[in-house]
């Protein structure tokens, strides 16, 4: 399969063992009856296996309408799958599953959401500074109108949260977005976070600027508990809700465009790390 023939949103790409394992939200019937994650392999990121299903969350008691923005992350010698699942309560909230193999199966690790209770939550992402394992997560526009980014400390052993959430910043702060989507709703999701060369933490997100989806960028100074500035976004032209990972010597972002539904597609851009930031490797 090519990248023109995968219909998913969220990629998000583990490199192991030689290979690019892609996983992202199944496009067809997104958010009605998703029913599970499907994982592809590549050895160049162009020519990809066909769809192989590492998750089907029905078999587990799991909500199957909404199986959104998986991520796979190797943790303490396994790999721990990152999911937003419609909680029995009705609001949606990050899971936490695990296998043994990139290629599954994944099973349930956490005990229920690791997102705060009674919050509506998604596109939680892992995220470990000086050995201590943290969710940053998205709570939802549709519940507190003005969408936030906010992190919690997870348990050592990822099965539950622990403390208080923290709120790093609202949709609506940055001055590059410029007005609420719809009857004053401010988005954010998709977090993702990367040091580069140089060690300066930063975090990927996505909202919407001029009515378009973007892929927007923070800088944080003296780790997630520090001060940070809103950086120039690096896709504002209908794309986003990305991540970054080394292709050999190569960095890469891969995103979904367009966010229209039935015609999403990964895509794959080369980024350069200049050390405090990062720019499209054309730029």
């Amino acid at each position: 399969m090519k990248n023109k023939d995968i219909n998913i949103r969220d990629p998000f790409v583990l490199s192991e063992n030689g290979k690019y394992y892609m996983y992202g939200t199944r496009a067809k019937n997104f958010g009605v009856n998703v029913d599970g994650v499907d994982v592809y392999v590549s050895d160049d990121l162009e020519n990809w296996s066909e769809a192989k299903e590492c998750l089907r969350s029905s078999d587990y008691g799991l909500n199957g309408g909404v199986n959104w923005a998986p991520e796979v992350h190797k943790y303490r010698g396994a790999y721990y799958m990152f999911i937003t699942f419609t909680q029995k309560n009705g609001l949606r909230g990050t899971y936490v599953l695990v296998s043994e193999k990139p290629e599954g199966p994944f099973k349930p690790h956490s005990i229920g959401a690791v997102t705060p209770d009674g919050w509506e939550c998604l596109d939680g992402t892992l995220y470990v500074e000086n050995g201590v394992p943290y969710l940053v997560f998205c709570h939802e526009h549709t519940q507190i109108i003005d969408g936030t980014v906010c992190y919690i400390r997870l348990s050592d052993d990822l099965t539950k949260s622990v403390g208080e959430p923290v709120t790093l910043f609202s949709g609506s702060e940055p001055d590059f977005v410029d007005g609420p989507i719809s009857n004053g709703h401010y988005v954010t999701d998709g977090p993702y976070m990367f040091r580069t060369k140089t060690g300066v933490l930063l975090m990927l997100w996505s909202t919407f600027i001029r009515g378009q989806y973007a892929e927007c960028l923070v800088r944080f100074e003296n780790g997630i508990n520090g001060t940070f500035e809103h950086l120039e976004p690096l896709i504002d032209d209908d794309g986003g809700h990305g991540m970054v990972f080394y292709a050999g010597e190569r960095l890469m972002l891969t995103f979904h465009t367009p966010n229209v539904t039935d015609y999403e597609r990964p895509k794959f851009i080369e980024l350069a790390d200049k050390g405090n930031t990062l720019i499209k490797k054309a730029d």
